[in-house]
């Protein structure tokens, strides 16, 4: 089981990010690489929770998504061709005196077959710089998404 951490301060707020994190709408992809818009189905979504399959380059997830508190999001893997047991993302938000807000992202993956668990052994090691940068990446395309949208609405 490989567990990765990541940290990133944003000029987003927390309601924006995971305004970016629960778009499960077309152009997801945009926001988040590894979450490609043709293996994209959304199962069921409320208010808080959204049952959700994505994924990119032949290994996707079933996450059950919940951001019923400001601060978090939980993204639970409930059934994949490649992750198991404890497998998912956890997004934690702390709001910064200057304005920005802290990102902690947590990753855990834990394979439940050979490729998951060959996966998850080069994730935990070389494939951690791979992780970060689509991190940054999102926290990035999030950003430039809500400058956009305060632009067109000046």
């Amino acid at each position: 089981m490989s567990t990765i951490h990541f940290s990133q301060t944003t000029t987003a707020t927390p309601e924006q990010y995971i305004a970016g994190l629960t778009d499960f709408g077309p152009g997801r992809s945009k926001l988040f690489g590894n979450s490609s818009d043709e293996d994209l189905k959304v199962h069921s979504e409320s208010a808080h929770h959204a049952d959700v399959t994505e994924g990119s380059g032949g290994v996707w997830e079933r996450l059950d998504y919940d951001w019923s508190d400001p601060d978090r999001v939980v993204a639970t893997t409930t059934d994949s061709n490649t992750w198991g047991g404890h497998s998912g993302h956890t997004y934690s938000f702390t709001r910064r005196p200057d304005g920005t807000t802290a990102i902690d992202y947590v990753v855990v993956r834990e394979g439940k077959n050979l490729k998951g668990r060959f996966l998850g052994v080069v994730l935990g090691t070389v494939g951690k710089r791979v992780l970060a940068k689509a991190f940054v990446n999102s926290v990035k395309a999030v950003e430039a998404r809500n400058t956009k949208a305060a632009a067109e609405h000046a």
